[in-house]
């Protein structure tokens, strides 16, 4: 692979992404719950790039591959460089908890406990319900010569214990899983009580009990993290479902590739573990307890409204307000009057989305619906609704995409239930994810068939579109609608050679089209013309776009990036003199993407699912739909300009690294981006 100049590697970038996580934890400024729920997010977010980005480099490494990547890495330099990293920050993640989360939490009356901490009362309570709720649940596995070393199922939480025979001094390993079942986090007194003892503690006090006759020599706590990376056959599969679901039930069993281990733990017990699991030293992480920070977000659920950010409601659209759910036209009416732009979460997508389809599968004069699915809620009334359609006898099709990562057993599950309902279910294009958020309706009326459609830059799913930032637009403009139908029959049929006047596809159209507007750019600053670029993106990785990006700072083109995740790009030398580069993370995921190419004052608008990565680009179906009317332009640009303003609070890209402003020279707090869209009146909403 050829390297770029100016290029960072992928995981060190997701790293850094992570690490501006932590710094949200270390903020005390912030609500001191949402302190919490930050450093639970850090955790679960490293745990899935240890499951994931770690174990494909570790597949590189098994495989034996040397060769360096763009960014000059090979996969074992970069391998001892993202463990080294990711050791710094897990000390980093205990020191804050342990030091500042803490402490606070306990001036606020709530206190996480060791058992020498417990009162008598809480003892006797907390006896009481081992005996009556935990032993019942807990099984013991012992390791001896007629009982193998057990399976250590990923992410599961243990107690290592070495028992003592008391007749024979002969000493032997057992293992106890913590059941997931149980609350990780123990209140030690019936009610109300917000002191609490973590369950590997309580099971630690109690071993006598489930080795009776054993003397209990030492225990301590583990957990193992796991290969959960998998690429299916589809070329081999018959079925892409049960295929699917077979590959699930291997996964289970991917090789480890973290081992994280209480401090302080006995050698001779640490030696038994990896040898058993055949992890290498330099994946063992010596943490504090307790160990596993993700079952933080049980103290960041508690009702304390003062330690929290206080309550968002999303109001309706104005363009939709007067829309009546009893009344499905209503809808048609609204959307028929002028497109209609929402940002989410501040516009309800229950009250846009949600009741839009709800009311197409409610609206005889509706004849079919045709619906992507990448991610969606396990009560999705989405999904509810497009079964609803489908017995009404409309004519549904639901474009599933198994594959998404981690969610392939729900979306395995909808499909089946689609199935069952009469819903054409179909898995998109052979060796492509589809990724594109789309939503189609045809609805009978007197003046003929008209089509309405939905095109979002988040996923249908009602309950994290209550904390993700994203885009979407309601349309029936025909030109719009006839890409969208020409784009559902290329995924439920054959139509590769199909042409789009409002939307760029991937894989074929949006690579070339994007590079080519920015060719544009270069070639009207050349020519003197107005030109300049501005892109809100999760991540931007692709090397031809890095490159092109540096070559249009080179022409003089002024670039504009607000990248929330993995930035390969770099600033500070020659090639990016005239890009600016913004982060924003906070209370909302932001999750939308846009793009805007100045385009000699004639400027274009886009939005869509896609990210500027290979797979998003080559390797999965996307669609980004250009805005076109000015007040929707307008609203975007207010989004853009707003993210990018050097008075809202930010990371900015200096470098490699990613440096934090938030306060001016004298101390003052800067914008609050997502809190201005909370509490101001902005331009979006009703814009026609």
């Amino acid at each position: 692979m050829d390297q770029v100049p100016h290029f960072t590697d992928r995981e060190l970038s997701w790293l850094s992404f992570n690490q501006r996580v932590l710094e949200l934890a270390e903020d005390e400024s912030i609500p001191l719950l949402e302190r919490v729920r930050f450093l639970a997010i850090f955790a679960s977010n490293l745990d899935e790039f240890f499951m994931v980005r770690v174990a494909t480099l570790q597949t590189k490494i098994e495989g034996g591959k040397h060769s360096p990547n763009s960014a000059g890495y090979t996969p074992q330099k970069l391998m001892s460089q993202v463990l080294a990293e990711s050791r710094e920050l897990m000390a980093r993640q205990y020191e804050v908890f342990q030091n500042s989360i803490l402490p606070a939490l306990r001036a606020n009356g709530i206190e996480l406990l060791r058992w020498d901490e417990l009162e008598d009362s809480e003892i006797k309570y907390i006896k009481e319900l081992f005996d009556s709720r935990i032993f019942p649940v807990l099984t013991p596995l012992a390791v001896d010569p007629s009982h193998p070393f057990p399976y250590i199922s990923g992410l599961s939480l243990n107690l290592a214990v070495i028992v003592k025979n008391v007749n024979t001094e002969e000493e032997f390993f057992a293992r106890i899983k913590v059941p997931p079942i149980l609350p990780r986090l123990t209140a030690t007194s019936k009610g109300g009580s917000m002191r609490f003892i973590p369950l590997e503690a309580v099971i630690a006090e109690h071993l006598e009990l489930l080795f009776p006759g054993m003397v209990i020599e030492d225990h301590f706590s583990f957990r193992v993290t796991r290969n959960q990376d998998f690429e299916l056959e589809e070329e081999d599969s018959d079925d892409l479902l049960v295929s699917l679901e077979q590959e699930l039930l291997r996964r289970r069993f991917g090789p480890p590739v973290r081992l994280e281990v209480e401090e302080g733990i006995n050698p001779h017990l640490l030696g038994k573990l990896t040898e058993e699991l055949g992890i290498k030293e330099e994946s063992i992480f010596t943490c504090e307890t307790p160990l596993d920070l993700t079952d933080l977000n049980r103290l960041a659920d508690l009702d304390f409204p003062n330690l929290k950010y206080s309550k968002f409601r999303a109001h309706t659209a104005p363009a939709l307000v007067g829309a009546d759910s009893e009344k499905p036209g209503s809808y048609f009416e609204k959307i028929r009057a002028a497109d209609i732009l929402l940002h989410h979460p501040y516009d309800s997508f229950t009250t846009s989305f949600v009741d839009f389809l709800a009311a197409a599968s409610q609206d005889p004069a509706v004849l079919a619906i045709k619906q992507t699915l990448y991610r969606t809620s396990g009560d999705s009334p989405i999904v509810e609704a497009l079964i609803e359609a489908a017995e009404a006898g409309k004519q549904v099709l639901a474009v599933i995409e198994i594959r998404a990562r981690f969610d392939e057993q729900a979306n395995v599950k909808w499909a089946r239930k689609l199935e069952a309902a009469g819903v054409h279910v179909v898995y998109g294009l052979m060796g492509l994810k589809t990724h594109a958020k789309l939503s189609l309706v045809v609805r009978d009326e007197e003046d003929g068939i008209r089509r309405y459609c939905h095109i979002g830059t988040g996923n249908y799913n009602p309950k994290t579109a209550r904390l993700y930032e994203d885009i979407g637009i309601l349309s029936c403009d025909p030109e719009l609608t006839d890409d969208l139908t020409k784009l559902f029959n290329q995924l439920s049929g054959f139509a590769p050679q199909s042409k789009y006047s409002r939307l760029l596809v991937a894989p074929r159209t949006l690579r070339s089209g994007l590079i080519e507007k920015i060719d544009r750019e270069i070639e009207n600053a050349n020519n003197g013309l107005p030109s300049g670029i501005q892109f809100k993106l999760n991540s931007l990785l692709d090397e031809e776009f890095v490159e092109a990006l540096y070559k249009a700072s080179r022409h003089g083109v002024k670039v504009d990036l607000l990248v929330r995740g993995i930035c390969a790009l770099q600033t500070g030398h020659p090639d990016s003199e005239n890009i600016k580069v913004r982060s924003i993370l906070g209370r909302f995921l932001e999750h939308s993407r846009i793009l805007h190419f100045v385009n000699a004052g004639e400027d274009e608008y886009w939005i869509g699912s896609a990210d500027l990565m290979h797979r998003n680009l080559d390797r999965r179906v996307e669609s980004m739909v250009r805005i076109d009317r000015d007040s929707h332009q307008f609203a975007l640009q207010e989004i853009l300009d707003l993210g990018l303003s050097d008075g809202t609070s930010s990371w900015h890209l200096q470098g490699k690294q990613w440096v934090r402003v938030s306060t001016t020279a004298d101390g003052e707090p800067l914008l609050d981006l997502q809190n201005n869209f909370i509490h101001e009146k902005h331009l979006i909403a009703g814009s026609k």
